[in-house]
């Protein structure tokens, strides 16, 4: 096999990847690492970003976000990063062939997670896992689920709950809403060790910002950062340890994937042109109400411009923390949910739809729902779309939030399929006016039958 050199290290020439996007831009990759031979086609696919600080997105095929995927093949994600997180904590982890089958072959998926959820590991030191909203909120949940004892779960927000003040706030410079926010009381506890997950790193920044804002509150502690995919330059490596001297810390990065990449070129971005027109159906539209099902957590919101949403939150985001004892507890929720929603589906094809920062619980009651069943999420992401068929998003639909109708958030990819059935999952009812713009696009999609879901 053809070898060469790079960073002084030997590669196959196979680990070097370059994926044409749109316009004349090029994105060229070198893999260095890939600890479980997962292939990047199996990751993720490109598009270019409407974004001036980065010309092009990674789009995961995993992480149940901007493309379709079979929940537990999401789910299983996590549980590959909990499997690298427990073979640094213990040296080795049980199953591990069963967990990268469930990521690699979809159809292995569904009875691996099951599988794996009655055989969670335990963790040899208490852990508490911080996952990134938005997109990283699910695999945050996910990585916490695989382990059965002495571990809690918060993610961050970008929610402003005026009635509480956040633990923790950081900056993501890069993104389309910057600030988080933590409102869990105690996000970190004695002897604790501090599991950060987000889909990708790309500088770093990020995880080098909350360190330091919780090493400020929470000295000396160890880190893990867990990534599906990591692409910090050596000199972004060297920050990471220049923290560690710093603040006398340790701090381990864990990925599926890491490597390098360079651009070249600039994208082609048009208008969005109008979305394909779709047949006109007739759209059995309903509303269902899950209230009283699972635990809530009595605080309202503020939007950007003052307007408050008094509707509680649902403890089981993890949103204000939850811990391990809690889990059985959480599971039977989601199993009651799914068994009711199961018997409403009309088809054999159904998409169940996240929104927001609100990913995992409507992806753990999809992966219960039975066979034929897709799962992704809404995002405050606007990506360029482009009809090209080895470009990752071909269809894009925006709308203004129902939580906030100044933010514009963007669903893709969904009239080519044939579903049957859509399901959408709110965390928290919101006015009717507010849901107009969004039901709109949702009736227009081809899909004869539409339940949007409410939780609490």
């Amino acid at each position: 096999m053809t070898k060469e050199t790079f960073n002084n290290q030997e590669f196959s020439i196979q680990d070097k990847h370059t994926y044409e996007i749109t316009g004349d831009l090029k994105v060229h990759i070198r893999v260095t690492q890939n600890p479980f031979e997962i292939s990047p086609e199996t990751l993720f696919s490109m598009a270019a970003r409407i974004n001036k600080k980065r010309s092009f997105l990674f789009v995961s095929k995993i992480l149940g976000k901007h493309l379709p995927v079979r929940p537990e093949v999401s789910l299983m994600g996590g549980f590959a990063l909990a499997l690298l997180l427990q073979q640094e904590l213990n040296g080795t982890a049980p199953c591990p062939e069963e967990v990268l089958g469930g990521v690699r072959d979809p159809m292995q998926a569904k009875a691996a997670f099951f599988r794996l959820q009655e055989n969670r590991w335990s963790p040899p030191r208490p852990l508490v896992f911080i996952g990134f909203a938005e997109t990283a909120t699910a695999l945050g949940n996910s990585m916490y689920a695989a382990f059965a004892t002495d571990c809690r779960y918060v993610h961050t927000t970008r929610e402003l709950i005026p009635e509480l003040d956040s633990s923790v706030n950081f900056e993501e410079v890069h993104s389309h809403a910057t600030s988080h926010r933590c409102y869990a009381s105690s996000p970190v506890q004695d002897k604790e060790a501090i599991v950060l997950v987000d889909d990708e790193l790309t500088t770093g920044n990020t995880v080098l910002n909350i360190i330091r804002e919780l090493n400020s509150k929470h000295p000396g502690r160890d880190y893990y950062v867990a990534s599906l995919l990591d692409w910090r330059t050596q000199a972004q490596q060297d920050r990471f340890a220049d923290l560690e001297r710093e603040l006398g810390v340790t701090i381990k990065v864990l990925a599926l994937l890491k490597g390098e990449m360079s651009t070249e070129g600039k994208p082609y971005l048009v208008a969005a042109t109008t979305v394909q027109t779709m047949p006109r159906v007739d759209v059995d539209l309903d509303v269902i109400r899950l209230q009283d099902l699972f635990d809530t957590v009595d605080q309202s919101s503020l939007d950007s411009v003052g307007q408050r949403n008094p509707m509680p939150y649902l403890l089981a985001t993890g949103r204000f923390g939850i811990e391990s004892a809690s889990a059985q507890r959480i599971n039977r929720q989601i199993s009651l949910a799914a068994k009711i929603l199961k018997e409403v589906r009309t088809g054999s094809k159904t998409l169940c739809l996240g929104t927001g920062e609100f990913m995992y619980l409507p992806m753990r009651i999809a992966a219960e729902m039975g066979d034929g069943v897709w799962y992704q999420s809404t995002t405050r992401s606007p990506i360029h779309q482009h009809a090209e068929p080895s470009y990752a998003i071909w269809e894009a639909f925006s709308y203004p939030s129902p939580d906030d109708p100044q933010i514009q958030h963007f669903f893709y990819n969904v009239t080519r399929y044939g579903y049957d059935d859509l399901f959408v999952f709110l965390e928290r009812q919101v006015e009717a006016e507010r849901m107009e713009p969004f039901l709109e696009r949702l009736c227009n999609l081809g899909i004869k039958s539409v339940r949007v879901v409410i939780l609490s």
